[in-house]
């Protein structure tokens, strides 16, 4: 009956290897887009659970290598003498976040609290520094602004005659 209202699938496009019903294509090993997108997520599981193996176990491994060669006596040349182990997994510590509270009144203020220059956070009606009472100097602030805004200009004094 197909070939009679001829419905087959152009030759360039292919079913997915899954059978899912979707089209897949050469460059992504004859996957659909959905199918390809879940065995990239897996491969990259994958390694990083490796990874995360192999250096959870090298702290481990490493001294009971390094008695074991002394056992053996085994002589070890300048280049393998004990060198630290450094951790390339190190991740840096995450952003500090932001207080959900209102300083003053312990309201919850989410995403629109805001920040005073004090660097604590207050709610819409605590957000002004005369009703909060800030600890921040707003004048001296405003001078050394206006100080770096415009530079002192001297002219080159002029011989008088």
């Amino acid at each position: 009956m197909a070939e009679e209202h001829r419905c087959e699938t152009p030759e360039g496009h292919r079913l997915c290897v899954n059978n899912c019903g979707f089209f897949g294509s050469s460059a992504t090993m004859n996957l659909c887009s959905n199918c390809y997108g879940d065995l990239c997520l897996k491969q990259q599981q994958q390694a990083s659970m490796k990874s995360t193996v192999e250096s959870s176990l090298s702290p481990v491994i490493a001294p009971v290598l390094e008695n074991y060669a002394a056992e053996l006596e085994i002589p070890t040349t300048k280049t393998e003498e004990k060198k630290p182990i450094q951790n390339m997994t190190e991740q840096p510590p995450p952003p500090p976040q932001r207080p959900n509270r209102c300083t003053v009144c312990r309201k919850r203020v989410g995403l629109t609290g805001f920040m005073c220059r004090c660097g604590t956070t207050f709610c819409g009606s605590h957000r002004y520094p005369e009703v909060h009472g800030c600890t921040f100097d707003f004048k001296s602030a405003g001078r050394e602004e206006i100080a770096k805004a415009n530079p002192l200009v001297i002219a080159a004094k002029l011989q008088k005659i």
